[in-house]
């Protein structure tokens, strides 16, 4: 697929979160992307694997681990997300790689990161941004895990893509590789920093829903309707809220000032009581062609179907399956269209006559249990 990373190829060893959704982006893009499935986990989810190849490799044989250095040789990028030192074990670590192509970069996304006291110890997404401050700072009575975006995709495969990016871009000045530490308490730390910010200066305190941008603010929240539904309301700028308050038929200079967060309970009291009274259809014929920064709050199913998705060609289908489609979008190309799912072992045989091997070599392989196409893989 064209696009501006068209001619970086990509050794991905199969995981889970950061490290597929981070090889998604980069096959997006153009990238030429290879997963190095494991022998028996084909029934593991398959999510963001669109638009990629599979080899099936056992990295237990000797035989295996020749195999990934054979891809690593001639590869831009090797993307790992194993514990540290799981990957020099078995023998496809940064030494091993960098010795076989100088020119790799070698990105390893971790929750904890490469060292520090938690490194070695088992984690998800909420754990690390647990320890960023983030997940303090989300929910109202109690913390609201916001999915898994903050950790594994936000604060990992989005700045592992980035990571590589940048590394690619001094591989082209220098010609070296090197490995990159992403840290998904790093990542997600990174994404609370304008939050740090204000808080230095006063502008945010430590506590939920008591600040502009986690729901204490009733001009920046969320509303239920009278059929049951909920409006997303961000009139933070005083034409957006002079707008907003107009579309209610309120006027802002007979209402609590905003400015003391001491009417906060109040103006949201009020608005609630507003919002009540009609149904998300109403309320989005109210607020329509407006810049009261009111929008429907939609469900899953719901948001394909949305009309500036749809104008946008925000949503797509791949291999049958509806989903978002790729971001960001790129002057010089055309909307990517990304491949379907590769099925595990789906590539095996035609990635290994692209290495050199021939045919008797991929037969005693595949015979061995060092590899496995498709049809062999449960």
């Amino acid at each position: 697929m064209a696009g501006p990373l068209s001619g970086i190829r990509v050794v991905e060893l199969a995981g889970i979160g950061p490290g597929p959704f981070c090889g998604m982006v980069l096959a997006d893009h153009g990238a030429e992307v290879v997963v190095v499935d494991r022998p028996g986990e084909s029934l593991l989810p398959a999510l963001c694997r669109r638009g990629k190849k599979s080899i099936v490799v056992d990295l237990k044989r000797a035989e295996g681990v020749e195999v990934v250095l054979d891809l690593v040789a001639g590869a831009d990028v090797l993307l790992e997300g194993y514990r540290p030192g799981v990957a020099e074990r078995l023998g496809v670590g940064p030494d091993e790689c960098l010795t076989r192509n100088p020119r790799l970069v070698y990105a390893r996304v971790t929750g904890w990161g490469q060292e520090g006291p938690r490194a070695a110890r088992a984690g998800h997404d909420i754990d690390y941004i647990a320890v960023t401050g983030a997940l303090h700072a989300i929910g109202d009575e109690q913390p609201v895990p916001p999915l898994n975006l903050l950790g594994d995709y936000g604060g990992g495969g989005m700045l592992a893509a980035f990571g590589i990016a940048a590394a690619l871009v001094e591989v082209m000045a220098t010609g070296r590789g090197q490995v990159i530490d992403v840290a998904m308490v790093d990542g997600a730390s990174l994404l609370m920093q304008p939050i740090y910010e204000m808080l230095a200066a006063g502008l945010w305190q430590d506590r939920r829903a008591a600040n502009l941008l986690d729901g204490g603010a009733p001009f920046y929240g969320v509303y239920r309707t009278s059929d049951g539904r909920w409006l997303a309301v961000g009139a933070l700028e005083e034409p957006f809220y002079r707008e907003f308050c107009h579309r209610l038929g309120l006027d802002p200079g007979m209402i609590p000032a905003r400015e003391d967060p001491g009417n906060w309970p109040r103006l949201r009291g009020l608005f609630a009581e507003r919002f009540a009274g009609k149904s998300l259809a109403e309320w989005m014929e109210v607020f329509e062609g407006s810049d009261a920064c009111v929008a429907p709050v939609l469900s899953l199913g719901e948001a394909p179907q949305d009309p500036h998705n749809l104008a946008r060609d925000t949503f797509m289908e791949v291999g049958g399956v509806l989903q978002p489609g790729p971001a960001p979008r790129f002057g010089n190309h055309g909307r990517p269209q990304p491949g379907a799912f590769p099925l595990p072992g789906g590539d095996t045989r035609e990635i290994l006559a692209q290495l050199g091997y021939g045919r008797e070599a991929v037969d005693r392989l595949v015979g061995e249990g060092v590899v496995r196409p498709a049809e062999e893989v449960p």
